[in-house]
């Protein structure tokens, strides 16, 4: 019984860390009392089925918490409350953490992680053990793909080939939980344990392929931190960028506070980044792309025998003209319960509008709709031609000015035509922030343009069924206001 109620403790724990809820916003979010949450964590109380129903549905689990759930219901009651200070909770109180130094190193195939902590011991008690987790998600923002193909290859202890040491000094472990995603172990001092008022360096690495690693890495501050630090190691050859984010457990993604820098060593790209005193439950995430080396072996040869410029967006991964995806009304997130799913669909959208940008310049500005990347999911950006980026989740059009005018428009998902598009010069967009709140903003102009564009895309329309009767699009052979700016000077419209 112990083990079933504890899988379940830590699948809560692990999606309620992977969303970015508190144990008190997802009690509010499913209807119970941050009591309740917090005792059914502390395993002091049963989860009830409607509870582990709800907090899967919440936390968008692809059904793990309710496959866990009843594992635990076969073997009744759990166990009585555990008494006192758990060790986990008793270490997030006693360890400070003086400096954190993680580097991710990429060989092509494989990545290796190295994880090095120098720990004080300010409590009046000997630190015999530390919990570490290795999480994973090669599907950011898709929890169901990745749940399926978790269970479909699971990540196994022999792959990961773990090693830790204290002061140089090798450290057993025993294992806590095991899931298909993620692992979770007490490292364990033995006759090393960490005194109070001494610091030590833990470190510890591990080894994932990148077919299990999406390309992603992220760093939780769960312990008072005085200084982190992250080296991301890749082959000069990728052609290697890499960008991030912060977040809390109740912020918006937001850019890093300080900047990663770039150097080139040898045959090695190496981004550095660093911040100091970073807050509690901060969450600091680094993503990548390789520039040089396409998703897949069948991408790769597309891009070498790519001709027009459809097959360059196709090759980079924008859905084409004729796919369903692209006919029909993408799902709306449920923000802000869905928060962390839409912050990763905007990172999975960033990423192709980088490799957009690779193979065109967009004059006129840009924008990228999730269905254009194969997510069926109500989120696009929008770049302006002076560098302004603007996300929209969940957008519509309740207004529009009288006054329009038409100028020509190209869409990635049928780039080798340009289309002469009537639109309003103003519209209002009703639109969700990422914590749930209703906005209602109005765009004017080339702007509103490229707004309108995407706006139509999540709701299954391409710009051919705006376009004027008998109007076609012309070739992009024939189009010579490639890269120029739109002009709206002396034009009124009708």
């Amino acid at each position: 019984m112990q083990a079933a109620a504890e899988a379940f403790i830590a699948e809560l724990k692990h999606w309620r860390d992977v969303r970015g809820k508190s144990q008190s916003r997802l009690a509010r979010e499913v209807g119970y009392t941050p009591s309740y949450v917090s005792k059914v964590e502390g395993g002091q109380l049963a989860p009830s089925e409607e509870f582990a129903a709800a907090a899967d549905d919440v936390l968008q689990t692809g059904g793990a918490l309710r496959r866990t759930f009843r594992e635990v219901a076969k073997h009744g009651r759990p166990l009585a409350p555990h008494p006192g200070v758990s060790g986990e909770e008793a270490h997030a109180t006693s360890l400070i953490v003086e400096h954190e130094d993680t580097t991710l190193a990429y060989d092509g195939r494989t990545y290796r992680a190295t994880q090095r902590r120098r720990l004080y011991n300010d409590s009046p008690d000997p630190v015999t053990r530390y919990l570490i987790r290795i999480s994973v998600d090669r599907y950011p923002g898709d929890p169901e793909r990745s749940n399926q193909h978790y269970r479909e290859n699971p990540l196994t202890w022999e792959e990961i080939g773990l090693s830790a040491s204290i002061d140089g000094e090798p450290l057993s472990w025993r294992v806590k939980h095991d899931r298909d995603a993620f692992k979770e172990l007490w490292l364990l001092f033995g006759q090393f344990p960490l005194y109070p008022g001494e610091s030590v360096w833990l470190e510890y690495g591990y080894t994932v392929g990148d077919d299990k690693w999406g390309s992603w890495f992220q760093r939780a501050v769960r312990l008072p931190t005085q200084r982190m630090s992250v080296r991301l190691d890749f082959p000069a050859a990728l052609d290697p960028v890499v960008w991030g984010t912060e977040t809390s457990m109740t912020a918006e993604a937001m850019p890093l506070r300080t900047a990663i820098r770039r150097t080139t060593e040898g045959d090695r790209r190496v981004f550095s980044w660093s911040t100091e005193d970073p807050p509690l439950h901060a969450r600091y995430r680094l993503e990548w792309k390789f520039r040089a080396r396409p998703d897949t072996e069948e991408t790769q040869q597309d891009m070498t025998t790519a001709v027009t410029a459809s097959e360059r967006m196709r090759a980079i991964g924008v859905v084409q003209e004729g796919d369903p995806i692209l006919a029909k009304t993408a799902r709306p997130f449920d923000l802000p319960a869905e928060a962390e799913d839409a912050r990763r669909v905007v990172a999975e959208l960033i990423s192709a509008c980088e490799r957009a940008a690779t193979v065109h310049v967009f004059g006129k500005g840009m924008g990228m709709a999730a269905p254009q990347i194969g997510i069926d999911r109500a989120a696009a950006i929008v770049r302006t031609p002076e560098g302004e980026s603007i996300t929209l989740f969940n957008p519509r059009i309740i207004e529009e000015s009288p006054a329009s005018d038409e100028q020509y428009e190209g869409c990635l998902s049928f780039f080798d035509v340009r289309g002469m598009v009537p639109r309003p010069l103003a519209i209002s967009v009703e639109h969700t922030d990422i914590d749930g709140q209703q906005r209602i903003t109005i765009f004017e102009r080339g702007l509103a343009r490229l707004v309108a564009h995407e706006v139509d895309h999540l709701h299954g329309q391409l710009y051919r069924a705006r376009m004027r009767d008998g109007i076609e699009p012309i070739p992009v052979s024939e189009y010579r206001g490639t890269g120029s700016t739109w002009s709206y000077e002396g034009r009124s419209g009708a």
